[in-house]
């Protein structure tokens, strides 16, 4: 399922090949966030040409909207939504928590009321479990108890003891083929990370990944904290990151031993004028770029960079023309997309250490 090809010489990055039911994935990889079955402003084409090999999906919004009959009569997620690559689905534990209504946790699931419109629901870990086969992910994520930053430590032993109840409940309801990744949490407390990445272990999983992280923390305990269960997560198992995707949070985590990510910025932060290049992140709305006619970066080779100007970017910006937020987005998406790549070169060139000094040395971002 998951085989490490080549390791880095002075760090625990390393490159691997996960194999899932709908292709194989070359890792370390970013996976581009189409929460609502679509990766929002870009088309299925578009993320083929940027070369994204996963993509997320999150089962609280689609078992919300449209719907599971809905999408079952369409033959499953990849059809409905026309993607016959890999996709990862997120349970939609955090989006429970953060944004449905009078949320009630309890050791048989979750009761929520829908922040669409009221209705009221209760899911368990084996009903997450079965809504994300019926939408026929690729890989699975057990529903997990997120917590918000800070939190006090008694709270978050608590909590670990429940994610480690769902998640064996999970693995007992699994009943295809499909990949089930474990979740580590246990907030910013380092000895619960090892409690609980240990915990997660001895249930046994096809991969791991660490939540709870990017929730308002400062990034160095957040750094921290991904180490603190990173080192703990067996090598032989992909490790995915949850929700980090800055480029530099990139290298540190890679240099870890991490494997996957996934993260909004690229198009969220491109929706409202933002571009990350080889150079640093770019506000386009600014007015110095009023009359600048090189592209968003002269070292990128997206189509965006090879046709638009940031002059006319930035127009598109300030009148409000939907094309703007969409060509800074497929920037985004092929900008992120292919720095993962061109990590995977470094470290099969044993060059990983020099590109990440090359690559974040005096940029902002």
């Amino acid at each position: 399922m998951f085989k490490v090809t080549h390791k880095d010489k002075d760090t625990n990055a390393r490159v691997g090949l996960l194999e899932t039911l709908h292709g194989n994935v070359e890792t370390p990889e970013f996976m581009p966030v189409g929460t609502q079955a679509t990766v929002k402003a870009l088309s299925n084409e578009e993320l083929k040409y940027c070369g994204a090999q996963v993509i997320l999906g999150n089962t609280y919004h689609l078992y919300l909207r449209p719907g599971m009959e809905v999408i079952k009569n369409a033959g499953g997620l990849h059809k409905f939504m026309s993607w016959d690559g890999p996709i990862l689905t997120d349970s939609g534990g955090f989006q429970i928590f953060s944004l449905a209504t009078l949320m009630k946790t309890k050791k048989e699931g979750v009761e929520f009321r829908s922040h669409v419109d009221g209705s009221r629901h209760f899911l368990t870990p084996e009903d997450v479990v079965r809504l994300q086969e019926e939408l026929g992910s690729d890989i699975i994520m057990p529903l997990d108890e997120c917590l918000h930053y800070p939190c006090p430590k008694d709270k978050v032993a608590r909590s670990i003891e429940l994610t480690r109840n769902w998640a064996h409940r999970s693995k007992e309801a699994l009943k295809s083929k499909r990949l089930l990744f474990g979740i580590v949490q246990g907030s910013t407390y380092p000895d619960l990370r090892k409690k609980s990445a240990e915990q997660l272990i001895e249930i046994g999983f096809d991969g791991y990944a660490i939540g709870g992280l990017s929730v308002g923390e400062p990034t160095d305990l957040m750094y921290e904290m991904m180490e603190s269960a990173a080192k703990y997560l067996p090598c032989d198992k992909p490790r995915y990151t949850m929700g980090v995707g800055m480029p530099q949070d990139f290298f540190r985590a890679i240099e870890m031993g991490i494997d996957l990510f996934d993260c909004v910025v690229p198009t969220r932060n491109g929706r409202n004028g933002a571009a990350y290049t080889n150079e640093g992140r770019l506000i386009i709305r600014n007015g110095k770029y009023s009359k600048d006619l090189r592209p968003l970066s002269e070292s990128c080779d997206c189509a965006v960079c090879r046709n638009y100007s940031r002059s006319y970017i930035r127009h598109l910006f300030n009148t409000e023309e939907i094309l703007g937020l969409r060509l800074t987005s497929l920037h985004n998406v092929y900008f992120y997309v292919n720095l993962l790549k061109r990590i995977r070169q470094a470290i099969r060139e044993s060059r990983f250490v020099e590109f990440k000094k090359e690559f974040l040395t005096n940029k902002i971002w």
